[in-house]
């Protein structure tokens, strides 16, 4: 039986495969704050546009209590948009960025682009 962190794992490298397909570019993953208490970004890639896109990946084995989109809630945006911000402060002038979620359940995915905001 797997870990939780080996499914985890499993389900971002399903989803980086996902989005490269769709031609994205991979910048970084798992990026994290330093110290406790801050936050963290499953996938950091760029869109054939320039835009940089932080992406959530969220799995579940049911639909039960909203299913794996409804899982990344205002908490959980709240600490991958500090974990954005933060990442942000390497550029001079940083580049247009979005907050996307992958959901996966039941061995379909889903890709939400611009699923939430920064505000």
């Amino acid at each position: 039986m797997p870990t939780t962190k080996q499914q985890g794992d499993a389900a971002e490298d399903l989803a980086l495969a996902h989005l490269l397909a769709r031609g994205l570019t991979l910048v970084a993953r798992n990026y994290r704050t330093p110290g406790r208490g801050g936050g963290e970004v499953d996938l950091v890639l760029r869109d054939r546009d320039g835009t940089l896109v932080f992406v959530e990946v969220r799995e579940r084995s049911a639909r039960a209590f909203g299913g794996a989109a409804a899982s990344v809630g205002w908490r959980k945006q709240r600490r991958i948009v500090f974990a954005a911000r933060h990442y942000l402060m390497r550029f001079a002038s940083p580049p247009p960025c979005r907050f996307d979620v992958i959901s996966m359940e039941g061995g379909s995915i889903q890709w939400m682009r611009a699923a939430f905001d920064a505000g």
